[in-house]
């Protein structure tokens, strides 16, 4: 309690105080092995043994190196594959550009079409421009263009070269020679299957295989197509490839059309191929 400006402090309270005992230190465990010691810190006998490992390895490198250059090559086995002997004699010429096919299809397709026969006339309709047909025309020749369109693009289309003209009266004759690039598909061979395939179904029908050209076929049309107040119209066509260019040979005709006429005109195409 305060008395006045003194703090008195029981004589009780005094010597009830007494000293607080300092905490006894706890024991430091101690293994089986004796007392507990600090971490050792690594020495330099670790330090030495991997520094000797890097240097016996490169040693090792170096000594097998100087080994194998010391060495002399060994000699390489013999191919499996026979000497080729060099041919005696001048070098064989190069092929002219009337003898290589590639010079002929990839100039001027047009020059490839049959010529018109003699006393043969134009024909009554005009088919392409100038003896081409192009991406477009030819599209049209199908009975349905725009999916033809898509077709011969997806095809690789490239050009097409066309000839007619009118024999007689009533005989009109069409060739075309459709080339397409072919650089990520073959498409000729399939395209010309298509072809046999659809001349075929058509009712009164009868083939021919056409001479010198593999799969090449001749068709002929034996019922003719009839249409109130026109002339009924016979039909023939032959169909085959070549390398990179299909043929296609249509007849129209107010009579029969002979397996000699069709076949004739076919073989004698092919052959300017």
């Amino acid at each position: 309690m305060f008395r006045g400006d003194v703090l008195e402090v029981p004589e009780k309270s005094i010597e009830e105080v007494t000293e607080v005992p300092d905490p006894e230190p706890e024991p430091v465990p101690e293994s089986e092995s004796g007392p507990a010691s600090r971490p050792r810190r690594r020495g330099r006998t670790t330090l030495l043994i991997a520094v000797a490992a890097v240097l016996g390895v490169v040693a090792g490198t170096c000594t097998g190196f100087l080994v194998q250059a010391n060495r002399a090559p060994d000699a390489l086995p013999s191919l499996s594959q026979a000497t080729l002997t060099q041919a005696k004699g001048p070098a064989p010429e190069p092929l002219s550009a009337a003898q290589d096919r590639r010079v002929k299809v990839d100039g001027d397709l047009r020059k490839l079409l049959l010529k018109r026969p003699s006393g043969a006339r134009d024909a009554d309709y005009t088919t392409g421009e100038d003896g081409w047909l192009d991406l477009a025309g030819y599209a049209e020749m199908y009975d349905r263009p725009a999916d033809a369109f898509g077709d011969l693009v997806a095809d690789e289309f490239r050009r097409a070269a066309v000839v007619n003209w009118r024999e007689g009266s009533s005989l009109f004759v069409e060739i075309r020679l459709v080339q397409y690039r072919q650089q990520d598909q073959l498409v000729v061979a399939e395209s010309a299957s298509g072809a046999y395939g659809y001349a075929q179904d058509k009712p009164h029908t009868d083939s021919w295989p056409i001479p010198g050209t593999g799969d090449g076929m001749a068709y002929v049309h034996n019922s003719p197509d009839r249409k109130a107040g026109y002339t009924d119209v016979y039909k023939a066509e032959a169909h085959a490839w070549r390398g990179d260019i299909e043929m296609e040979i249509w007849v129209d005709s107010g009579s029969p059309v002979s397996q000699k006429k069709i076949r004739d005109l076919a073989k004698r195409q092919m052959e300017r191929l």
